[in-house]
């Protein structure tokens, strides 16, 4: 059981930049893979970002290349999320999932991470 807890969310102007943290208790969360996915209402929960649990291999989705960088201190059990030149269409509750596989075929589907957080706001306004 690996129970991820995310902070970091707020209001900022467009252009502007944030950063997520992601961390668990538990210490085995430093080698589980960890992802980020966000929604907004009305839409699908979207991949953002993925990392390997030792840190190794990064994969993002296209909307956020070149803008988001995905991290992990494992000394702090803590993965990160790095939020740059932002939009508004960035606006959404950003959620942190873990599991202990990792798959670029498939994971960008929320189906296959096991463990979720509840999620941080992150508004972004024009």
């Amino acid at each position: 059981q690996v129970q991820p807890v995310e902070s970091g969310g707020g209001l900022v102007q467009a252009g502007g930049s944030l950063r997520l943290s992601c961390t668990a208790s538990e210490r085995r969360f430093s080698v589980f893979s960890t992802g980020w996915f966000r929604q907004s209402p009305g839409k699908e929960r979207e991949f953002v970002a993925g990392i390997s649990g030792r840190g190794g291999s990064e994969y993002y989705g296209d909307s956020v290349k070149g803008r988001f960088t995905i991290s992990r201190d494992n000394a702090k059990n803590t993965v990160y999320l790095q939020m740059n030149s932002l939009k508004s269409e960035d606006t959404a509750v950003y959620f942190c999932a873990a599991d202990a596989s990792w798959n670029i075929a498939t994971m960008t589907a929320p189906r296959v991470w096991r463990y979720w957080g509840q999620g941080t706001q992150v508004t972004v306004s024009s």
